[in-house]
């Protein structure tokens, strides 16, 4: 289309990475107020003409979640208010992610419910990475990019661990295991996976067998999201008993609640590597978290989303 522009605009939630992103493309950030009145309420002014153009809304939503949701959902509304021709809501982290099903009952599928709320806002297209469920993409009727993250720790492994042949690869648990075998194939090295158990009433999980090699290894735990990092430090030291040399955590997304980098750091891990899709100022400077910036590989991906490309070019798992 003759004329086609793009913008970029983001909430409260990551502006360290809508910037980054920003860089990336070469377009600016459009001038936005996303403030508070008085009782709570969140005020939304888009300073600048948008009308007739591809918008791409950068928001995460990570915790504060309903906070940011909801910016979200305002900023969409008052852009399909101001004439766009399009909105694609890049939202790096999806929260309510893990509320993707029924597991007892009486309770929701609330990652259906934010996808609704999404749709009916007027959001044209989804862009995110490392959805907590692949069928999540079902309950949007739009499209739903879900851009992996195993190129990115592969390229990062590759440049940190010489001896690489040293090293194994390992899934959380039984439901992880096709996230930790994609990065395994590309790094070329084995697989292992831990044996969990979750309490139906409670969240206490406790890690019961090691399937697999890791004794005189590296392993390295491959999983989408570290909350509270309890999982992960039992994990850990379930491998260091098995023989394990060191242990290492590569996780898309850093939620960090609590008392989490504290207790990261008293645990037996060697070290943390998770990617920028969530802002978190107080794990800056945390000698136990290394992070990998995305903003480029969402900004060629927010590109070739403008120009109708596919991709799947650049990302081979989406």
């Amino acid at each position: 289309m003759i004329g086609k522009e793009l913008k970029l605009i983001c909430g409260n939630a990551n502006r360290p990475l809508a910037e980054e992103i920003s860089y990336a493309l070469g377009v600016d950030l459009c001038a936005t107020e996303v403030d508070r009145f008085s009782d709570g309420e969140i005020q939304v002014l888009i300073k600048e003409t948008v009308r007739g153009a591809d918008v791409f809304v950068i928001q995460p939503t990570c915790p504060p979640v309903n906070e940011h949701l909801m910016e979200l959902l305002i900023i969409i509304d008052a852009l399909r208010r101001a004439s766009v021709r399009k909105v694609i809501a890049v939202i790096p982290y999806y929260g309510y992610a893990r509320q993707d099903r029924k597991h007892i009952g009486r309770v929701p599928i609330t990652a259906r419910l934010v996808a609704n709320m999404l749709e009916t806002a007027g959001v044209d297209r989804v862009l995110t990475i490392d959805l907590h469920a692949g069928q999540i993409q079902g309950f949007f009727n739009i499209p739903v990019d879900n851009l992996q993250a195993d190129p990115i720790f592969a390229k990062h492994l590759q440049e940190t661990f010489a001896d690489s042949e040293e090293t194994v690869i390992v899934s959380p648990d039984v439901g992880g295991t096709a996230r930790a075998r994609l990065l395994a194939e590309r790094v070329n090295r084995p697989l292992a996976v831990l044996e969990k158990r979750r309490s139906m009433n409670t969240t206490e999980v406790k890690v019961m067998n090691v399937i697999g090699e890791v004794d005189g290894k590296r392993a390295i735990i491959v999983d989408d999201i570290i909350a509270s990092g309890a999982t992960l430090i039992q994990a850990t030291q379930t491998l260091v008993d098995h023989g394990a040399t060191e242990v290492f955590a590569y996780c898309t997304h850093g939620v960090f609640s609590g008392d989490a980098l504290a207790a990261l750091s008293d645990s037996a891990l060697k070290k943390v590597v998770t990617t920028n899709t969530i802002c978190h100022e107080q794990a800056e400077g945390n000698e136990i978290i290394d992070y990998i910036p995305v903003g480029e590989h969402l900004a060629k991906t927010i590109r070739r989303i403008f120009e109708d490309k596919s991709v799947s070019h650049l990302f081979s798992h989406c």
